[in-house]
C-alpha cells in the first residue's frame, strides 16, 4: 500500500494537535503528519468542555514536572504558537492565562497528605505554600475556616484559561507548519504482522469509506481512546465519564478567590463576573456515559450545600448556566496510558488523562514527538505512565487530601 503519511493522529483536540505541533516543528522530522477529526466545529469535544486549568498540586514527581513545563509553555505562547506568515504583536497571542491558584483544602484526615506532596512539590520548584486556618482567614476572609485543618495554595503557577483559544492556536500554527487537518471518523485499521498500515475512515466526501496509510498512528481520541485500541486488539481500562459544569453568580463580591477544591472535592472558581463549579459524581452514579445531559441533582444536592457551607455569601446564589463534557478515565490509576503496547509497536496511545489532558497536552505532546523521532523520551522521562503498568495491573496512584 502507497503510504498516504508518516504519522496519523487519530484525534485533532488538544492531545493530538500538541503531538503534531512538536513533530512539525522538529527539524529532525520531515514527515507528513495527518491529523484526522470526526467534529471539526469541537462542540462535544472534551478539550473545550473542560474547566481550563493547570495545577503543581500532584504527588507524583512526573505529573509535576509535566505541568511545570506545562505553565512555561502557556507563558510563552508567542515564542511556541506565533504565525511567521502575519505581523503580530508578541503578545498578541492571549489565551487569558489567569494565575490565580488552586486551593486544596485538607481536615485533619488529609492535614499529613497535603503536608507530605507539599515537599514533594517543592523540591521540584513549584510555587506551593502551606496556609494555617488562621492564615487563610486572613487572606480570604469570605471564607469558612472551621473545618479545616490546612489549605495548600499554588502562590504562581496554577490557574485557568480559555481551552478552546488555545486549541485553535495550535491548529493555525501546525497548518502553517504544513500539518494535514482531516474531517473523518476511524473505523478500523488495515494490520501487517504487529503493525499496523493504514486506518480505515469514513469521511464527509466518502461514506463507502477510505484508507490513510502511515508508519506511526497515535491514539489521541480521549473518550473514544478504548474503541480505538480495540480496532487493534488492544484492551485498555479507559471509559468515558460525563462531567458537568455548573455556572453561578453572587450578590456580594468574593475579591482574590482562587480556585478552591473543598474537602469533599467540590470546586469552584471566578469565570469572569460569574463562578462556576463542579465535582465528580458521588460513589456508584459514575457508569460510563456518552450523552450531554446535565445532572442538576448533583447541584441541588451536593455542590451547593458544600458552596454555601464554605462561603456564607454563596448561600443565596443563583445557578444560571450548565454543561456537561467527557473525561477519558482511566480505571487503574487515572493516569495517563502513554507509548506502544507490544502487540502493535507502532500505535502510541495518549490516553486516559482523567480530566488532567489539557493541562498536560504540552509535556505529552513533546513525549510523544520523541517517541516517535528518536525511539525515546529525551527531555521528561515518563516512562512510568507506560503501557506495562496496564498488564501487569501495577498502578501509578496520585496521593489525594480526600
Amino acid at each position: 500500500m502507497t503510504k498516504t503519511s508518516d504519522v496519523v493522529i487519530i484525534g485533532g483536540g488538544i492531545i493530538g494537535s500538541a503531538a503534531a505541533f512538536f513533530l512539525a516543528r522538529d527539524t529532525t522530522f520531515s514527515g507528513k503528519i495527518t491529523v484526522i477529526e470526526k467534529d471539526n466545529s469541537y462542540q462535544g469535544s472534551s478539550t473545550t468542555l473542560s474547566a481550563a486549568s493547570i495545577r503543581q498540586q500532584f504527588s507524583t514527581p512526573e505529573n509535576i514536572n509535566i505541568s511545570l513545563f506545562g505553565i512555561g509553555f502557556l507563558r510563552n505562547l508567542s515564542e511556541h504558537l506565533a504565525l511567521n506568515t502575519e505581523q503580530q504583536p508578541t503578545n498578541s497571542l492571549d489565551i487569558g492565562l489567569q494565575e490565580k491558584g488552586y486551593l486544596l483544602l485538607a481536615s485533619d484526615k488529609g492535614q499529613e497528605t497535603l503536608q507530605n506532596n507539599n515537599w514533594i512539590q517543592k523540591e521540584l520548584g513549584a510555587d506551593i505554600s502551606l496556609l494555617t486556618p488562621a492564615l487563610l482567614e486572613e487572606r480570604f476572609p469570605w471564607m469558612n475556616c472551621d473545618d479545616i485543618a490546612l489549605g495548600s495554595l499554588g502562590l504562581s503557577g496554577e490557574g485557568w484559561f480559555d481551552a478552546y483559544s488555545l486549541l485553535q492556536l495550535f491548529r493555525a500554527k501546525n497548518k502553517e507548519l504544513g500539518v494535514i487537518y482531516k474531517d473523518g471518523e476511524v473505523t478500523g485499521f488495515v494490520k501487517s504482522g504487529d503493525e499496523i498500515i493504514a486506518a480505515e475512515l469514513k469521511t464527509p466526501e466518502s461514506v463507502s469509506g477510505e484508507k490513510i496509510s502511515g508508519e506511526h498512528f497515535i491514539n489521541a481520541a480521549g473518550p473514544m481512546a478504548s474503541r480505538i485500541a480495540a480496532m487493534a486488539g488492544i484492551d485498555i481500562p479507559i471509559e468515558s465519564r460525563k462531567r458537568c459544569v455548573f455556572v453561578f453568580n453572587c450578590r456580594e463580591e468574593i475579591t482574590n478567590s482562587p480556585l478552591v477544591v473543598d474537602i469533599n472535592g467540590v470546586y469552584f472558581r471566578p469565570e469572569g463576573e460569574h463562578f462556576i463549579c463542579g465535582t465528580s459524581p458521588l460513589d456508584g452514579h459514575d457508569p460510563e456515559c456518552f450523552d450531554y445531559h446535565v445532572d442538576y441533582n448533583l447541584f441541588d444536592e451536593h455542590i451547593w450545600p458544600t458552596l454555601a457551607n464554605r462561603v456564607t455569601a454563596f448561600e443565596s446564589i443563583k445557578q444560571i448556566n450548565a454543561w456537561a463534557g467527557h473525561y477519558a478515565y482511566n480505571l487503574l490509576d487515572q493516569n495517563v496510558v502513554l507509548g506502544t503496547h507490544p502487540d502493535v509497536g507502532n500505535l502510541y496511545f495518549a490516553n486516559g488523562f482523567s480530566g488532567h489532558g489539557l493541562q498536560q497536552a504540552p509535556a505529552v505532546g513533546r513525549a510523544l514527538s520523541e517517541l516517535i523521532i528518536y525511539g525515546k523520551y529525551r527531555s521528561l522521562d515518563l516512562s512510568i505512565f507506560g503501557m506495562e503498568r496496564i498488564i501487569n495491573k501495577t498502578p501509578v496512584k496520585e496521593l489525594n487530601v480526600i
